[in-house]
């Protein structure tokens, strides 16, 4: 019987499964039916050609010839395999395991102004992903290692962008060590590993030489050789005393430099002191003008600024992303200050598993911009100001965000309105434009916030090892949650801050829960600005008003706490406060010093409960100071022997 043209296709297509899945030995065992062959077949061929497409858009580093290991500059080599993979659908850029070198030579030099780091012509970006789509960069394992002052991966106007698997680090950092070799009433001797910190002894003054720059010593602090812990009650006043700066140097001998000064404070024989010098003018890493960002498996050994600065972008997730010091290299520092910084971003924000050690300044930073109100040009068209010099240039608003105008002595809300246009006049004012009019309330001296480029945030499962600062800071009004995590910060572990004063760090929260958290006693352990108490909800507000707090609806419960010394938590100007089933245990290993002498105190706050918190041992004042509102604001728990101080009262 004759068959048609599909009969026929399908008879020869038949004999062919037949032929491969029967006269073949290979798939004899699987017993294939005709069916069953062909979907088999079809799976197959589908993963060879997804297996083929992924390999065809695979671009390795060393196609172009570099050798990891040579200590040849790489970055003309990245610059042409960027633009390969702009050709690629699914790219996927591969560092074979092994040593690349950055120097500033053939680095792309850009423009930006960056949140929370000084203001320079350019940064220079060895490694610059620039409107692109789909990308993976995967280091495989590899080294990422520095030389003079960049910044390694600058991530600006791009999407769906996964950076993986490598390490970052510089040769000569742009921080300094120095181990403590003998101490004296006349003098310290301090030293230093010369080929890793070359310095200079100029005008009686340390002086530290790198490649391409030369930057003198500003300041120190001092770890602990065994614990590796910022020794307690040091901090910025200090480890040196108040004065070290006049200091004279003289080196003894290479790698040995004697500081001759009466020091008010001496550190240990024998501990290290980490030598801070140069400034904050590039990150590790910039994300702007970004969406969709992940980085995964990164250990930032060091940086010439903020580790990681995510900067107007939505949708971050950072797993395993570690800043932390060298473990190879016996270092004692990390990074030159903050560990991830998120300045006015919006969408969801991810840090899971990440750790953080030695940083010179707060290992997570989440905060909006204020800026000041110069002039009332209409009804609808206001002249602001950038306030803090490291916060300008930036393009604050767009058509449609929501702007909150706010009274800065009491930072309450005069009332909301919708940006209808926005324009630089230079990099430090701007004019902004409304839809509606705006409050007949507002002066000059008065601040804006952008409530649109504000983010949710949840952190997790993350180590804050001792750092200079403190642990979290976060501001924003989005929903943030704080859950099982271990704290070590040598300041407070968490701030919740905001301000339109000082900082000009913008972000009244509404929705916060820090939960199953330890915090082990290192923590508060040195004070720093706002350190007021383990938690510190501190709002720089100068007047503030009990009857429209700034902070609302802040949970914190089931949390381990161990301190040593009086402040678990200090919060003002807050509504709704619950501090719930925590579990306070007193820990002997450090002697207090805080001046706060009282475990919780509220201040001007609203409808605060504490209850259901067990403590354990001989804890510091189980007591509750009340500033600036009256007990019936409070709600406590009879059965956890608290007091409110002065009264003894039992609520």
């Amino acid at each position: 019987m004759e068959k048609n043209g599909n009969e026929s296709k399908q008879f020869y297509h038949d004999c062919l499964l037949k032929y491969i899945f029967v006269s073949n030995p290979f798939f004899m065992p699987f017993k294939c039916s005709l069916p069953n062959c062909r979907i088999f077949l079809i799976a197959l061929f589908t993963i060879l050609y997804c297996t083929n497409s992924t390999a065809q858009d695979t671009i390795r580093i060393t196609d172009f010839g570099y050798k990891p290991g040579s200590l040849q500059n790489a970055v003309a080599y990245v610059k042409q395999a960027l633009e390969l993979c702009k050709t690629k659908k699914h790219p996927v850029l591969v560092f074979p395991k092994g040593r690349y070198d950055f120097w500033p030579q053939d680095c792309a030099e850009k423009k930006y102004y960056e949140s929370n780091t000084v203001v320079i012509p350019f940064r220079r970006c060895p490694i610059l992903i620039e409107k692109q789509h789909g990308l993976i960069v995967d280091g495989m394992d590899a080294d990422f290692v520095c030389h003079d002052r960049l910044q390694p991966i600058t991530i600006d106007s791009s999407t769906e962008i996964t950076i993986k698997n490598m390490q970052i680090d510089w040769d000569i950092p742009l921080n300094a060590q120095a181990r403590v070799a003998a101490v004296t009433d006349q003098y310290i001797d301090l030293a230093i590993n010369t080929k890793e910190s070359p310095y200079t002894i100029e005008n009686n003054k340390l002086v530290f030489a790198g490649e391409g720059w030369k930057s003198p010593w500003w300041d120190a602090m001092e770890f602990d050789k065994d614990t590796k812990l910022i020794v307690p009650g040091t901090g910025d006043a200090s480890c040196l005393g108040r004065g070290f700066d006049r200091y004279k140097a003289v080196e003894v001998q290479p790698g040995l430099v004697r500081l001759l000064f009466t020091f008010t404070r001496k550190p240990a024989v024998g501990n290290y002191l980490v030598l801070r010098h140069s400034t904050r003018d590039h990150a590790g890493c910039f994300i702007f003008n970004s969406s969709n960002i992940s980085l995964d498996h990164i250990n930032i050994y060091q940086t010439a600024g903020l580790g990681v600065l995510s900067q107007y972008s939505a949708n971050l997730r950072f797993h395993a992303v570690n800043c932390i010091p060298n473990p190879k290299k016996n270092r004692f520092f990390c990074g030159h200050d903050d560990g991830l910084h998120f300045s006015n971003c919006k969408g969801n924000i991810e840090v899971d598993h990440c750790r953080f050690q030695a940083l010179m300044d707060d290992p997570i930073n989440v905060h909006g911009t204020s800026v000041k109100i110069i002039q009332l040009i209409d009804k609808h068209h206001l002249i602001c100001q950038f306030m803090h010099e490291q916060s300008i240039g930036m393009h604050w608003a767009s058509t449609g965000d929501t702007i909150n105008f706010i009274e800065n002595q009491s930072m309450s809300s005069l009332g909301i309105a919708i940006a209808d246009s926005f324009q630089l006049t230079d990099s430090i004012h701007f004019v902004i434009g409304f839809k509606q009019e705006i409050p007949v309330a507002l002066v000059p001296g008065n601040a804006l916030e952008n409530l649109s480029q504000t983010p949710n945030v949840h952190i997790q499962h993350c180590y804050f090892g001792s750092n200079r600062a403190r642990g979290i800071l976060v501001s924003t009004p989005g929903k943030v949650v704080i859950e099982n995590n271990v704290f070590e910060s040598s300041g407070s572990a968490i701030l919740i801050a905001g301000d339109a004063n000082e900082w000009y760090e913008s972000g009244a929260v509404k929705d916060v829960l820090i939960r199953n958290n330890t915090f082990n006693d290192p923590c508060l352990s040195s004070l720093y600005q706002f350190c007021e108490g383990i938690i510190s909800i501190c709002p720089s507000i100068p007047q503030p008003n009990i009857a429209k707090p700034f902070h609302r609806n802040i949970l914190i419960e089931n949390n381990l706490f161990h301190p040593f010394d009086f402040p678990v938590l200090y919060a003002k100007s807050t509504f709704g406060l619950q501090f719930s089933n925590n579990t306070i245990q007193r820990s002997y290993r450090f002697q207090p010093f805080h001046y706060r002498k009282y475990m919780i105190t509220l201040e001007a706050s609203k409808k605060a409960t504490i209850t259901g918190n067990i403590l354990k041992g001989d804890v510091l004042g189980k007591n509750i100071q009340l500033l600036s509102m009256p007990t019936n604001e409070l709600k406590l728990d009879m059965h956890q022997g608290i007091s409110i101080a002065g009264n003894g009262t039992f609520l």
